[in-house]
């Protein structure tokens, strides 16, 4: 028979290592994860405050009801102001667009960058996020 001593010690060094390398992968893609939905909450709160982003004249009433024309210019405006007086904490916040494609509907898309919370080598130092949300006001 062969000695067998010290085999479980290198198995259970292997599994340590092995059970880490998981375990900072796990939560790299969990912040990963919830970065990219904080981002994208702010960009749907950005579209709304957008999509309302009209004064009562420009409303026009057609035989199919109240319509309303939004304007470039104020949808970037009012999404200016939501993203910087909302707290977010993000690193290299952009605004990359908001505009309105259709009149009706507010598209805003944010970019911000995402560093993990433990830098290994297995993850990057960071990567840049994006999302768009798009909103439209209906009159009920």
């Amino acid at each position: 028979m062969r000695d067998d001593e010290g085999s479980t010690l290198l198995l259970t060094i292997f599994y340590g290592l092995l059970s880490l390398v998981l375990i900072l992968l796990v939560v790299a893609a969990s912040s990963l994860y919830l970065e990219r939905k904080r981002l994208f909450s702010l960009a749907d709160g950005a579209a709304l405050v957008g999509a309302e982003a009209f004064d009562l004249s420009d409303v026009t009433v057609t035989p199919s009801g109240p319509r309303l024309q939004l304007q470039n210019a104020d949808v970037v405006a009012a999404v200016s102001a939501y993203v910087a007086s909302t707290p977010n904490g993000f690193e290299s916040l952009r605004i990359d667009r908001a505009l309105t494609v259709d009149g009706r509907s507010a598209t805003v898309q944010l970019s911000a960058y995402w560093r993990p919370p433990v830098v290994s080598l297995l993850v990057p130092e960071g990567i840049p996020i994006e999302v768009t949300a798009v909103a439209r006001s209906v009159f009920g």
